[in-house]
């Protein structure tokens, strides 16, 4: 039978983020048998699907070796998406259904086929039929995996001018020159 300590020093490893020293896991659980604690902890998960391990005076739990196979899987490779990228994700999402002429006459800049690709391939944008126009361009929309990425539940939930300008994420020069345009209105020759 397992003593309070022991619990609670079991809890403060299984919780930890990192692996920890006998001091750390004190500085948590209070005075007591520290060292004990965990020698008993090691041996009743010895054999078992984790393991308590000591490595350079730190304790954690791992995977037992014998069934680390089990959690290979190919990782997700993080990428940081270019500002590009985000600006035409945006672009997307406040506008969809949009074409790639139309994204390029907001962002006033070519868009690069790359930057499409990756919104493809991660899933947030896909091709929403052809413009009913001459050359009938592609036009792309958010997923359902866009929604769910960014915790939407639907477009409506996007933030608006007033939500963004809020949050500084507004360019400040431009805001300045909008405000001087209102106050002091050219005058046309």
């Amino acid at each position: 039978m397992t003593d309070a300590y022991e619990r609670a020093v079991e809890a403060v490893l299984f919780a930890a983020t990192e692996p920890l020293t006998r001091d750390a896991i004190r500085a948590h659980v209070g005075e007591g048998d520290v060292r004990g604690a965990l020698e008993r902890l090691a041996i009743r998960y010895r054999g078992r699907g984790i393991e308590l391990v000591e490595r350079c005076g730190r304790w954690h739990f791992q995977t037992a070796p014998d069934l680390a196979h089990l959690l290979r899987r190919g990782r997700d490779e993080v990428r940081k998406l270019s500002r590009a990228g985000i600006e035409t994700l945006a672009i997307i999402a406040y506008h969809e259904p949009v074409t790639r002429a139309e994204i390029e006459a907001i962002r006033g800049v070519q868009t690069a086929k790359g930057t499409l690709d990756v919104l493809m391939e991660a899933g947030w944008i896909r091709p929403a039929g052809r413009r009913d126009v001459p050359g009938r361009p592609l036009m792309f929309s958010t997923t359902p995996e866009f929604l769910s990425h960014f915790g939407l539940n639907s477009r409506r939930d996007l933030p608006g001018i007033d939500d963004l300008r809020a949050a500084g994420l507004l360019d400040p020069v431009n805001l300045a020159f909008d405000q001087l345009a209102v106050e002091n209105p050219r005058e046309e020759d």
